[in-house]
Formats: C-alpha cells, sequence, structure tokens
C-alpha cells in the first residue's frame, strides 16, 4: 500500500504517522509519500509533484490519500480513480474550517465532493464524521469506513492536586479556540488554576502573537504556558488534572482518548464527534462535560463547577478510568484499517 500525506503537518502526534508505524506490524506494508504544500489548496509545484506521484504508481495500486491533499484537487486525483484502488482518508470536512467566506466554502465543498464520490473508499476517522459524509456528499454508505484512531497503553496519570492542572492539547489556532480558554481562565482568575497549551505554534502565527496578548493583558502570564509541540506529550497527559479542549469546530478526538487512557476527565465545546469520542463507561456516566461552542462563559462556569465540586471531580475520574480502561490501542486501529483497504485492492476495476 501506498500512503500519500503531507509532507509536514502541524501538530505532535498525527493519526497519520501513528497509522504508517502501526499498519506493517499487522500486515499492511506501508511505502509513505510524503507531500510537500500547502494544502488543500497548494500552489502549481505541490500540483505537479502530486500528479507525478500517482503517474509514477502501478495500475492497479492501493493508494491511501490523505484527505487534506486529495480532496481540494479532484482534478489531479479523480483521472486515477479507474486505474488506481484509491481511498481517501478523511479527518474533518474540508468546507468546515472556520473563518471562511460562504463563496470559498462552497467551492471546498464541491471539490471535496467530487473526489470523495469517485474514489473507492472513503476513510473516516469517526463514525460521526462518517454519517456527515454520507449525508453532506450522498455518498454510498458501502464505501464509507470508520478506522478511530487508538490509544496507547499508558499509566494513570499522577496530575498536580487532583483540581488546578489543566492541559490544553491541539495546534494553537483559531479553530481550537484557545483564545475562548484565556477569556474564560480570565474569568476565573479567583481560582487557582493554571493550564499548560501543548500544541505547534507555527500553523497560524498571528493568531498566537494575538494570544499572547490576551494572556498578558488579563494578567495570566504566570498561569498559561504556550508550551509548543517541543514537549513529551506523556509527561504533558500524566501531570494534568483535565483535558480542555475549547474547539470551535470538529477536531481529533485522539486527544480526547489519550487522555481517557490515562484517567484524565475531559472538559470540551459540543463540537462534531466529541460526544462520540467521549463515549460512556459500562455504567453509562459521561467521563466529561459538554459546553457550547464559543461560548468562554459556559468554559468558565464550567470550570468553576470543576474546581468546585470535589464530588463532580470524583465522578468524572471513575468515569474517565472506566472508559479508558475500554478503548483500543494503535495496533487494534491499524488492523480495522488494514482490513477495510483489503476490501478495495480485491474489489474488480476497471482499468482506463
Amino acid at each position: 500500500m501506498v500512503f500519500i500525506l503531507p509532507a509536514a503537518a502541524p501538530g505532535s502526534d498525527t493519526y497519520d504517522k501513528r497509522m504508517c508505524q502501526n499498519l506493517p506490524a499487522v500486515g499492511q506494508p506501508v511505502l509513505e509519500l510524503p507531500i510537500a504544500g500547502d494544502w488543500p489548496e497548494p500552489d502549481a509545484t505541490a500540483r505537479r509533484r502530486l500528479a507525478r506521484s500517482l503517474a509514477a504508481l502501478p495500475d492497479r495500486t492501493v493508494v491511501l490519500l490523505d484527505g487534506v491533499i486529495a480532496s481540494g484537487v479532484p482534478e489531479i486525483v479523480v483521472p486515477h480513480a479507474r486505474r488506481l484502488r484509491l481511498a481517501v482518508l478523511v479527518h474533518q470536512a474540508l468546507a468546515d474550517e472556520p473563518g471562511l467566506d460562504p463563496a470559498h466554502a462552497a467551492e471546498l465543498d464541491a471539490c471535496e465532493r467530487e473526489t470523495l464520490r469517485m474514489a473507492g473508499m472513503v476513510v473516516a476517522t469517526s463514525a460521526w464524521l462518517a454519517r456527515l459524509l454520507i449525508d453532506r456528499h450522498d455518498l454510498d454508505p458501502g464505501r464509507v469506513y470508520v478506522a478511530k484512531p487508538g490509544t496507547d497503553a499508558a499509566p494513570l496519570a499522577a496530575g498536580a492536586d487532583g483540581v488546578s492542572r489543566l492541559l490544553c492539547v491541539g495546534d494553537v489556532t483559531r479553530r481550537n479556540g484557545h483564545d475562548l480558554l484565556v477569556q474564560a481562565l480570565g474569568e476565573v482568575d479567583h481560582l487557582a488554576l493554571s493550564c499548560v497549551f501543548v500544541g505547534s505554534l507555527e500553523a497560524d502565527p498571528g493568531y498566537v502573537d494575538e494570544l499572547g496578548w490576551s494572556i498578558e493583558r488579563l494578567g495570566l502570564g504566570g498561569r498559561i504556558t504556550l508550551a509548543g509541540d517541543a514537549v513529551d506529550l506523556g509527561a504533558a497527559y500524566n501531570a494534568a488534572d483535565l483535558l480542555v479542549l475549547p474547539a470551535r469546530a470538529p477536531t481529533s478526538g485522539m486527544f480526547v482518548a489519550q487522555a481517557l487512557a490515562r484517567g484524565i476527565p475531559v472538559l470540551a465545546t459540543e463540537v462534531g464527534g466529541v460526544y462520540d469520542a467521549l463515549g460512556v463507561d459500562a455504567d453509562g456516566e459521561m467521563p466529561g462535560v459538554l459546553v457550547e461552542p464559543n461560548d468562554p462563559f459556559a468554559l468558565a462556569d464550567a470550570l468553576h463547577r470543576w474546581y468546585a465540586d470535589p464530588e463532580l471531580r470524583r465522578s468524572l475520574r471513575t468515569a474517565a478510568l472506566g472508559r479508558g480502561s475500554a478503548l483500543e490501542e494503535w495496533e487494534v486501529a491499524a488492523r480495522r484499517l488494514t482490513q477495510a483497504l483489503s476490501r478495495l485492492a480485491s474489489e474488480p476495476r476497471i482499468v482506463a
């Protein structure tokens, strides 16, 4: 199998990287083809790189393309759909990026629709995303598969004191809503809460500058740390009492899974597949709290309840422990993806 993925995706622990590490262990050899470019809207040089890479592959090759590369350039990808076994791996819908004007979003949506309809298989990283893509693009449900991210076996997090240490993981971008969390922490600055932001500071430098100014203006410089992504993520989780994800738009369920695997409860905005990622424990209890997106005051209220209510913290930790023990590891996730791709490899295709 050939896996075409972005050459330099921001972030500390991407789904693509972990699948590339684990697929060979379950009997699926992988040739990685990283393609540099400003995806999903690349320049002419990046387009030529992708076109040459696809043209060089032998007929009937199974090719897994990251959706951030494939979905925005159907004019390059679709001509190979009859010759190659193409699967598109979708992490998020292109048009759901916050801040897009309606015309631009509609253009990206149309490109994604054309690519996904012609692909032999669409792989979504959550059941919620699979349902969205089927409905939005009128896809055949029989061609859409779910391959959830896995987790790493990890010891339970030691935390700080069980309440005060917050962790926010994800690229520091407007999509991920770090500014909303900064504002919420400003609303509860009388509480002894601190937060470490772990994630790339390069994805949106202007936004990072604005965030730094807000932190200083609110007097939170001693409580919020912009750690970047050159940190030990395992150590960051181990020190956390609560994971906070204030995203404005659908985001990866990997961070939720990684927290739950360590028994860490989650406070998150109710966007995309976060509800599915949280799930419930064997007793039907959710291991976290969900609030409305784009509402720093709702985040602040939830942080106040977390801080003031020991019984709430106890019940959330118990649910997190139960839910975390039921999560699948990366090897199992890789095996599920391999099973889906093996179906694509065996399908008869018409060679152009």
